[in-house]
């Protein structure tokens, strides 16, 4: 098994969960990527977090994708923040679920406190008879990749670098939620997503649309509508070439490339040229990645 918050499961997320599965192989034993809800940082810093990269149903579809057995999710609570490491060890990771091995970071740290280290549970391990493994520090462009790059790389709206990162396109999945229908009215009708707050990402994308498996090509804007008077941050995506009603559907938006910054207009007019200058620039990003879709 292996222990950690997985936001966002990058490259190195991922390094760590293919030496799970290997060592879990060699012990024939299932997998296990054990986790937490809400994250740590949020119980103790609430709104002063740092911003989400998945929801926890983001990450448990992505866990599945890593062909772990199993992803178990401890709801972090004021109970669990007072569970002594010594107790975490013996009531849970032994007496729970019968830890055979443990494959976690060099940094790795739990228990009350933080008081439980690396060295404090490969003492344990030698004690009530389960393995403890370091893994190797997972480096993309000469640095270890970690949460905090890739929300700096998604803030700064360097795809590029956040795909490098994550192994894989950045994405947000959600269900189609009803808006204002402001798109439809002024001819570019969109699919809404809501997102968490802090938003990641701000600005008008290309973007790939995953549909019941069908990927379509798109522009989303990401923000709150500033031309409109500001509200809740939304994730609006117009499909290029697709008519149909996406109420209630579950969609998959890829983010490929940011064709700018999300801007107040000073008239309805005004924005709609601009989202024509989007399109034709999306439309153009696409013939000239064929396949990007």
């Amino acid at each position: 098994m292996t222990i950690g918050n997985f936001d966002g499961l990058h490259a190195g997320h991922r390094h760590l969960i293919g030496l799970v599965r290997a060592r879990a192989r060699a012990l024939a034993a299932p997998s296990l990527v054990m986790l937490f809800e809400p994250q740590p940082r949020e119980f103790f810093q609430g709104a002063q977090a740092p911003a989400r990269l998945m929801d926890l149903g983001q990450k448990f579809l992505a866990l599945r994708e890593t062909g772990v057995d199993a992803a178990l999710a401890l709801r972090f609570n004021a109970a669990l923040a007072r569970l002594a490491a010594t107790d975490f060890i013996d009531r849970i990771l032994v007496g729970t679920l019968g830890v055979r091995a443990i494959v976690v970071g060099e940094d790795f740290r739990f228990g009350t406190g933080r008081a439980g280290d690396f060295a404090f549970l490969q003492a344990a391990g030698r004690r009530l008879g389960f393995a403890v493994e370091a893994a190797s520090t997972f480096l993309v462009d000469g640095e270890r990749v970690s949460s905090t790059r890739l929300r700096a790389a998604l803030a700064a709206g360097d795809l590029d670098a956040a795909q490098r990162l994550l192994g894989r396109p950045y994405a947000q999945c959600g269900r189609v939620v009803h808006g204002d229908a402001r798109g439809r009215q002024i001819g570019f009708p969109t699919a809404n997503l809501t997102l968490p707050e802090p938003a990641l990402l701000r600005g008008v994308f290309a973007v790939s649309v995953l549909v019941d498996g069908t990927a379509h090509t798109g522009i989303a804007n990401v923000g709150r509508r500033p031309t409109f008077g500001a509200g809740r941050t939304l994730l609006e995506a117009h499909l290029l070439d697709f008519a149909g009603n996406l109420y209630g559907h579950t969609l998959t938006v890829v983010f490929l490339k940011k064709l700018r910054d999300e801007t107040a207009f000073a008239s309805v007019d005004a924005l709609v040229a601009q989202i024509q200058c989007d399109r034709d620039a999306a439309r153009a990003f696409f013939a000239q990645h064929k396949g990007a879709s």
